[in-house]
């Protein structure tokens, strides 16, 4: 991974840039700074001022794990595109029928708050979240996490059929095997949208399907430096977000002008 600051970052940045580049992102540790309280997240007002001058140039899209209805509060504004549930609700052209994804995660649910209510061996603080399409299971809040961590992974060998189990910050998100997930949501968007090319910036472990796709005009951004991410270039930390923004901004409306000039002067 490399700094995205760097001479390579902004020389990468320049390379990939079009005045239609697609920019995604993801939001919690992204956009939105991680909580203790999973609904207690909301977007930034810096944060939202400068997507909502980044959105007026360029196409912006949101994808994340949580749900579209649950996202949109949060954002407070209107992107081009809201995806949610890691890529499965929310994508224009793929109107497949999920209802067999519900039923699965009904299902789960049922056994995972079944076997929780017994607090002599689950801790109090693990909650289910239902996100309709998919579970996640937060037990940030729990007393020990590396206990409520083994345990959850033994409770989750009990549901059947298995889901594909995402690790996040104190999470675990459960979906259907067959569920699509954030890096073939950002593809079919690119197709939707023509973009010649895409920004992505994500945090966490949900955002490596994105990562993994190591396309040339696709550039990956990871919000804090780790050596088993496939991320291209990386930032210290959530807070440099905005530094990132501030340099889209500049960069797309310096192209915009550039192809304005160009055009008035044919």
């Amino acid at each position: 991974m490399t700094f995205l600051f760097s001479n390579a970052g902004m020389s990468r940045l320049d390379e990939i840039l079009r005045p239609d580049t697609l920019f995604v992102f993801d939001f919690d540790g992204t956009l939105s700074p991680i909580v203790t309280k999973h609904e207690d997240a909301v977007l930034p007002a810096d944060i939202l001022e400068q997507l909502l001058c980044l959105s007026s140039q360029a196409p912006v899209a949101v994808i994340t794990g949580r749900s579209v209805d649950d996202i949109r509060a949060r954002l407070r504004f209107a992107p081009r595109y809201i995806v949610g549930n890691h890529g499965m609700e929310g994508v224009p052209g793929w109107d497949d029928d999920k209802e067999g994804f519900v039923a699965m995660c009904e299902a789960w649910k049922k056994i995972l708050c079944h076997e929780l209510q017994d607090h002599a061996v689950y801790d109090a603080g693990i909650r289910i979240e239902s996100k309709r399409y998919s579970l996640s299971v937060h037990y940030r809040q729990a007393s020990d996490h590396a206990n409520a961590e083994k345990q959850l992974l033994a409770l989750f060998e009990k549901l059947t059929p298995q889901p594909r189990i995402m690790r996040g910050k104190y999470v675990f998100n459960l979906l259907p095997t067959s569920a699509a997930d954030k890096g073939r949501a950002l593809e079919q968007l690119m197709l939707v949208t023509g973009a010649p090319s895409a920004i992505y910036v994500g945090d966490d472990v949900t955002d490596e399907d994105v990562f993994r796709l190591k396309r040339r005009d696709i550039l990956t951004v990871r919000i804090e430096k780790d050596a088993d991410s496939a991320a291209e270039f990386y930032l210290n930390d959530r807070l440099e977000i905005s530094q990132l923004l501030d340099e889209l901004i500049r960069r797309t409306c310096r192209l915009h002008d550039q192809d304005l000039f160009a055009q008035t002067s044919r």
